[in-house]
């Protein structure tokens, strides 16, 4: 697990109803916007929940690391925790653009390969290094690829599209359990 990390988050949606003894939503989880994207979102592209970050090894696709934050927390703030120390790579999708940038990234000889903004990548330009440029982020896309499985699993596997616990620290539990399952079934 030294070549390369692949980092990655995705937002699991929280139950937003007020229907319980106290009358409230989790005040611990928190609503974020996520474009235009309807997946689990409501219809508005905002989603209610909280957001699971991974780092997972590129070359064997296992997860050595991970976290959870509320859905209003940017993908960047717990990025460092995501890495183990000894990788010489890191792939991440274009929400994590100036990971480079923190002061905890500095000491770090990391090469990373983030992924180009879907209107950058449209505007390339129609000659060689704008094809270039569109197979470089099309070989990032297939290597970032293997950081959506893990998802894939727990959301749709093992059935947590939803959380059902109450309180961050329960959730990240439950979390920390499925990525270990998904460990044991891969």
């Amino acid at each position: 697990m030294k070549e390369g990390t692949i980092i990655n988050a995705t937002v699991t949606a929280a139950p937003s109803s007020t229907m319980n003894k106290i009358g409230e939503r989790d005040p611990e989880v928190h609503q974020a916007n996520k474009g235009n994207q309807c997946d689990q979102l409501s219809a508005e592209g905002y989603a209610y929940g909280m957001k699971v970050h991974i780092g997972v090894d590129k070359e064997k696709g296992l997860i050595h690391s991970e976290g959870t934050t509320a859905a209003n927390v940017h993908d960047l703030t717990p990025a460092a925790d995501l890495l183990h120390g000894e990788e010489t790579l890191v792939y991440a999708d274009a929400s994590y653009e100036g990971i480079e940038k923190p002061p905890e990234m500095d000491a770090k000889t990391i090469g990373f390969r983030v992924a180009m903004r879907p209107g950058k990548r449209r505007a390339l330009p129609n000659r060689p290094e704008g094809r270039l440029d569109e197979l470089v982020e099309t070989v990032k896309d297939h290597i970032r690829a293997r950081g959506e499985h893990p998802f894939r699993m727990i959301k749709q596997r093992f059935g947590f599209q939803k959380t059902c616990l109450w309180g961050m620290l329960k959730n990240h539990g439950m979390v920390n359990v499925l990525w270990r399952l998904y460990s044991a079934y891969s």
